[in-house]
């Protein structure tokens, strides 16, 4: 539950913060507001959560090379059922990963999508978080023939500091080492999308290869800086 809070608040701050950022874009590169949010939707879309994925966003040539866990992740994070039958999953992850996409669905599920035997349905299984929700912003867009290439900076936001006991009214900024970064109030987004751009050496960041295919985008390749 407190994970879940955690990710309201980050989203929040993402969306809230990046107005005088999507602008700044726009006046670059000739990029609309309209297409920013849409790239951000679809990266909030398959960035996930490292504890369970090992890494929010796994680096990959192309889609069916990436990390299995991470892909069934990615789908059962969008599916607005928890008991599914495997063409339903099959056609999510279609969905969401395009044509090229060729990986099947294992039959005997995953770790955390298992199979009932009794209805032949899956079921999605419940995942313990912590307390650092795994963020990014967005930093750089270039338009290419194909789609797009977008750079992110990664980090962590580490809201322990506003549980327990002793409750402090500030988050921790750390880069995915676990170092930290500064302390910020996590309600005032203008303020962590600066610190963010102004600490972003101190940050991971990895380049994403989005295809624009009818109107909807489609995640081709990630790489790390």
């Amino acid at each position: 539950m407190k994970k879940i809070i955690a990710i309201i608040i980050i989203l929040a701050i993402i969306l809230g913060g990046m107005y005088v950022y999507k602008n700044n874009v726009i006046n670059r590169n000739n990029i609309t507001i309209q297409e920013i949010e849409k790239i951000e939707s679809y990266m909030e879309q398959i960035y996930m959560w490292k504890e369970i994925t090992k890494d929010a966003l796994p680096c990959f040539e192309e889609i069916n090379q990436a990390d299995e866990t991470w892909i069934w992740e990615v789908v059962k994070k969008n599916l607005e059922e928890y008991e599914i039958p495997i063409s339903q999953i099959q056609e999510k992850a279609k969905e969401i990963f395009g044509g090229k996409f060729s990986k099947e669905f294992p039959k005997e599920g995953t770790k955390y999508i298992t199979f009932n035997e009794e209805n032949n349905l899956y079921y999605a299984t419940g995942i313990e978080l912590d307390q650092q929700a795994d963020s990014f912003l967005l930093d750089k867009i270039e338009k290419t023939k194909q789609g797009y290439e977008v750079e992110i900076i990664e980090y962590l936001e580490d809201y322990s500091s506003l549980v327990g006991e002793e409750q402090k009214n500030y988050a921790t900024i750390r880069n995915l080492e676990q170092e930290e970064i500064g302390k910020i109030n996590p309600t005032n987004t203008e303020e962590e999308t600066e610190f963010i751009k102004q600490n972003k050496n101190r940050f991971s960041k990895k380049k994403i290869i989005l295809r624009l295919e009818n109107e909807k985008l489609y995640v081709e390749k990630v790489y790390q800086e």
